[in-house]
Parts: C-alpha cells; sequence; structure tokens
C-alpha cells in the first residue's frame, strides 16, 4: 500500500484528494491530508461574508464530510525531508512527530505578506479565513452600534472610520462589499449619516486590480470614489500605531478597523524548511506536468500546485510566465493533480497542465461588479450576476451550491441580517462578569 502524503488542505489539496479517491482503488494507496483546519476556505466568497452575504460556514467545506477515503490529520508540516520520505507533524497540542510517506504533494498555500510597519502587528485583520471575514464583519456592526450613542466628533468619525490596505482582488473586493454594507446599514441608524462614514483603500502602485487593464481599473476607482471612498493610489502605510493612520501621501487620521490584504508570501515550510527545490521568490520548482523539479531534473514522487508552485503558464503569450496564483487555477491544477498521480501509479505518462484563463470578475457590493475577458468588459449590475453564477458553480460540492443560493434568495427577499455576533469570540465573558462590566471596561469607567 503506496502512502500518498498531501501537505496542506486549500483548493489545490482538496481537489487532489477528493479526485483521487475517485481515481484510485482502495488497495492501490491511502491518500492522507494535513492541514491545521478541519475545512477547504472557499476565499472568492469571504468578501461576501464579510458583507453578511453569505453565512460564514457557507464559506467552508468540510474535510471530513467529502473525503471519505482520506486520513486526515489535524496539524501543521513543518518540515519537509524528501530525501528520507519524511515530513515533521505539528500538532495543535503535544510534540512533534514524523510521518513516513511515498509520493508528497505540496499544496500548503500562500501566507499573508506582511511588512514590519508600526502599529500593523497589533492592530490589522487580514482577509484569507473565514474567522477573519466574520472579525471584520463584527468589528464594523459594533462601531456603528457605539457610534451612534456618541454626539457628533472625532471619537464617532474614528468608530466609522475603515482602512483597507492593498488593492489586489481579495482587497478590492472586500473593501466594496463592506462599503456596500456600511451604507446599507445606515438606513437602521437615523443617528448616523454617510457624512460620518470614513472608507480608504490603500494601494502603493499606480492602479488597483492588477490581473485587469488599465481602463477598467481606473473606472473601479471612480466607481468607488463616486460612493464615498478614498482611493490613495501610489501611497503606502508608514504607520497604524494606536489605530492612528499615518500614510506615505501625508493624510493622517484614526481608523476604528484596520483590513491588511496587500498580497500573499510564500509559505515558510516550502520558503525555509524542505530539500526540495524553490526558485528565488521561494516557491516550488515545477514542470508543466506540475511534478516537482525540470525537465533534466525531475524529483521523483514530488507534486505541487497552488500557490506555492512555480506553475509554467503554457497558455501564456509571454515566454517563462508562471500561472496566476488565484482560485481559478488553484481549483483545476488539482483537478490534473489527482489525474496526473493516478495515471503515474500505473504506468502511464502524466499530462502537462494547460489553462486559458476564462476572463476575471469581481463583486464591489451588492449590484455591483465588473468583469472582463479580453477586450469584452462587462460593468455594474450585469458583471454582478455573473461573479455569483460563476462562483456557485465553482465551490464544490452541491450541498454548498444549495445552502449558498438559499442565503441569497433570502438576502433578496427579507434584505440583509445586520446582526453582530462579536461577543462569541469572547464566550465566557458573562458568565465570568455575571452582568457586571468587564474588567478593562470597569477602569475605562472609572478613568
Amino acid at each position: 500500500m503506496r502512502e500518498i502524503l498531501i501537505v496542506g488542505g486549500g483548493y489545490a489539496g482538496f481537489y487532489t484528494a477528493w479526485g483521487l479517491e475517485r481515481k484510485l482503488r482502495s488497495d492501490e494507496a491511502r491518500v492522507t491530508v494535513v492541514d491545521p483546519r478541519p475545512y477547504m476556505t472557499y476565499q472568492p466568497f469571504l468578501p461576501e461574508v464579510t458583507a453578511g452575504s453569505i453565512e460564514a460556514r457557507h464559506a467552508a467545506v468540510s474535510l471530513r464530510r467529502h473525503l471519505n477515503r482520506t486520513r486526515l490529520i489535524a496539524g501543521r508540516v513543518v518540515e519537509i525531508r524528501h530525501a528520507d520520505r519524511t515530513v515533521t507533524v505539528r500538532p495543535e497540542r503535544g510534540a512533534d512527530y514524523e510521518l513516513r510517506y511515498d509520493t508528497v504533494v505540496i499544496t500548503a498555500g500562500a501566507v499573508t505578506r506582511t511588512f514590519p510597519i508600526p502599529g500593523v502587528a497589533e492592530r490589522a485583520i487580514g482577509l484569507k479565513h473565514v474567522e477573519e471575514a466574520v472579525a471584520v464583519r463584527d468589528r464594523l456592526m459594533t462601531a456603528f452600534d457605539r457610534a451612534a450613542s456618541l454626539p457628533p466628533g472625532a471619537e464617532r468619525r474614528r468608530l466609522l472610520t475603515v482602512t483597507f490596505v492593498g488593492g489586489g482582488f481579495s482587497g478590492v473586493e472586500g473593501f466594496g462589499e463592506l462599503l456596500s454594507l456600511a451604507t446599507a446599514m445606515l438606513r437602521s441608524y437615523p443617528e448616523l449619516s454617510l457624512d460620518d462614514l470614513s472608507f480608504h483603500l490603500v494601494e502603493a502602485r499606480n492602479r488597483i486590480l492588477p490581473e485587469v487593464a488599465d481602463q477598467p481599473g481606473e473606472w473601479v476607482v471612480r466607481h468607488l470614489e463616486r460612493r464615498g471612498a478614498h482611493v490613495h493610489l501610489n501611497t503606502q502605510l508608514v504607520s497604524a500605531e494606536h489605530g492612528h493612520v499615518v500614510l506615505s501621501d501625508g493624510a493622517e487620521f484614526d481608523s476604528e478597523l484596520i483590513v491588511w490584504t496587500a498580497g500573499n508570501a510564500s509559505n515558510p515550510v516550502v520558503h525555509n524548511h524542505t530539500d526540495l527545490p524553490v526558485n528565488e521568490r521561494g516557491m516550488l520548482v515545477v514542470r508543466p506536468d506540475l511534478r516537482v523539479g525540470t525537465d533534466n531534473e525531475p524529483v521523483p514522487e514530488a507534486w505541487a500546485a497552488g500557490d506555492d508552485a512555480a506553475v509554467p503558464d503554457l497558455a501564456a503569450t509571454t515566454p517563462g510566465a508562471y500561472t496566476v496564483p488565484n482560485a481559478q487555477h488553484a481549483v483545476r491544477q488539482g483537478k490534473r493533480l489527482a489525474r496526473n498521480i493516478a495515471a503515474d501509479l500505473r504506468g502511464r505518462k502524466a499530462r502537462n497542465y494547460r489553462h486559458s484563463s476564462l476572463g476575471v470578475v469581481a463583486t464591489l457590493g451588492i449590484g455591483r461588479g465588473i468583469f472582463q475577458y479580453k477586450r469584452i468588459v462587462i460593468k455594474g449590475f450585469p458583471a454582478w450576476l455573473m461573479h455569483r453564477g460563476y462562483h456557485v458553480l465553482a465551490v464544490p460540492t452541491w450541498e454548498r451550491k444549495v445552502r449558498v443560493l438559499s442565503v441569497w434568495l433570502t438576502a433578496a427577499l427579507f434584505g440583509r441580517d445586520l446582526v453582530s455576533l462579536a461577543s462569541v469570540q469572547h464566550p465566557r465573558e458573562a458568565f465570568v462578569t455575571g452582568g457586571r462590566a468587564p474588567a478593562h471596561e470597569e477602569d475605562r469607567l472609572a478613568a
């Protein structure tokens, strides 16, 4: 019985394991997935989770429910020693231990790229996982509740100031969706007005959404500004200490919510803790058939896909290009990986991964979006419908498709659910305090 070890249960890892379950007989190999989370996060839904358009659980696909023949290990791979066919697993609790394999598949995924900017580590929230999207939504709603009880002034302004750092797809979609939620919430808060809101999008480059052409990107900037947002291009975050945002363009303001979406970095285990070949960016060197190595020096029994793999883009017109690290490629690479591993086990030739882009589509809030395929650009409501249609088809399993559709239909009939559950982040507080104000709140009131 061969041991196939998949490092990471994200898009590529989930689809690889899912495909292998269908293609391999039970006596051919045992598949193991190691991931600290028991679910795959469908990241394109995270902006809508922040806006309450999708339930948080519906953006997560349970590994145990859908990978019935796969062994699942809750832990994190911290070292890969392919020469020994061994990885080191670090569980949530307990000591590290070694796990042996015959074939390894690296789909660990990228991590959020950060910089040593004062205050970011203490104040900012990412937007890469479900719990982060929920926290962003709940913080905004809690800020509305607090601001509504305050007179106009600096403290109310601070509570209703939101700053997104990073103008890629994740940042722009999250920013647009949260702005849409905030403006919709004003109808339930007569004490507040649109002038109280202050939304800032900060991007170091001279444009946002690098995956689209210049003119559609400029249209998105104008569209956000018409909705009252401030878009800072060619601007960097200098400091965020104590929630006081300082930008390189000279702007300064206090911000209750800071969301960091400024790109991805290679997973540390791939970049620093493996004997597999990596390039200058810390990504695994991968052949077009998704085998680790080069045509002249392939690495036996090692495969990789997703954000940590430098997969040659055979559909690109530019020589030496690599596939863009997005969900569209990760899903299809996972499917191709399953077919190639099964073929390799049976002595057949693996096929190259080749996929032409289906275009890019982004949501900018309910009823607003943008789509581009080559020279075709669609804006507004039709693009938003295309975004929802594409992703409800793309999210894995019919169970998730039906759940997401039901939430969208319910919201269309009854509107957004504007309930904040920020208190779930401190579930024992009511039990411990017995109705008294928490210690930190008592200190504040005494002062």
